[in-house]
């Protein structure tokens, strides 16, 4: 794929030199290795969005709840399933 957009960004000398040494160590070009450190964290940063993190003690309590059986007689609940779906996708 042809590199066709530029990205610019401006450090203090002492970052930009310590950049400079790390991409020399792992053998790649300073672009190369600001945009495969960058990916990497767009990545984390992606993923983390999309994920929801609970306490353990809550994550058993709704697993434990999900196994039990829906009561016949619950109209809240029967309600809430003669609602209208709404969908929402990011």
């Amino acid at each position: 794929m042809a590199k066709t957009e530029r990205i610019e960004l401006r450090a203090e000398p002492e970052r930009e030199q310590r950049i400079r040494y790390a991409a020399k160590l792992a053998g790649q070009s300073l672009t190369d290795f600001m945009l495969d450190a960058a990916s990497s964290r767009a990545e984390e940063v992606i993923a983390s969005s999309q994920t929801t993190v609970v306490p353990a003690d809550f994550f058993d309590a709704l697993w434990e709840a999900l196994d039990q059986p829906a009561a016949a007689d619950d109209e809240n609940l029967t309600r809430a399933f003669r609602r209208p779906r709404r969908v929402k996708q990011a």
